[in-house]
């Protein structure tokens, strides 16, 4: 086995890793906006949007329990926030960034949105596991990645996750349990 010494500059380098750190921040503040969801009887998932200097514009809940809304997942309740809100220029340029891996319902709604770029935090598999296997009568998950939804839209979504898994997993437990 041959080894394979890679040089990275110190500027690319830095850049990668201030962004890898961004991500997690961000991450973080999605999983927070979760944890309110589920603070107020929802679902554990939050969403945030934020534009490409970093600055957060939006944050949304799950609201299918409060609001009796079955479409009322974070993502889709952010996407249309945004989109009364901003031009599609500017989404073009935003991250939303997701404490779950998007369903398809919602990744349908990022694509025609505009928005640019998703990192989630928990994998669908991993909900799938965590919800009796998509069974759960709360979220019946479909098993359709996010990445395999935005591989048939006709403009690219950057996709970038699982990350935080662990963290993400958090606001999860206990919620499925019937």
């Amino acid at each position: 086995m041959q080894s394979h010494n890679l040089i990275i500059p110190q500027s690319l380098y830095s850049i990668l890793f201030t962004m890898q750190d961004t991500h997690l921040t961000h991450l973080r503040t999605a999983i927070a906006v979760a944890l309110r969801a589920r603070a107020k009887g929802n679902h554990p998932f939050g969403a945030i949007l934020v534009d490409v200097d970093g600055t957060v514009l939006l944050e949304a809940e799950n609201t299918v329990n409060t609001e009796h809304d079955c479409t009322g997942h974070a993502e889709t309740n952010l996407v249309r926030m945004a989109c009364r809100r901003f031009e599609r220029a500017v989404l073009e340029r935003c991250t939303l960034y997701t404490s779950t891996e998007p369903c398809a319902m919602c990744a349908g709604a990022i694509h025609w949105s505009g928005i640019g770029r998703v990192v989630y935090g928990l994998g669908e598999e991993e909900l799938y596991a965590m919800t009796s296997d998509g069974a759960h009568p709360d979220n019946e998950t479909m098993r359709l990645p996010c990445r395999e939804v935005f591989a048939r839209c006709v403009r690219p979504v950057e996709v970038i996750g699982p990350l935080l898994e662990d963290e993400a997993r958090t606001v999860h437990e206990g919620f499925w349990i019937r």
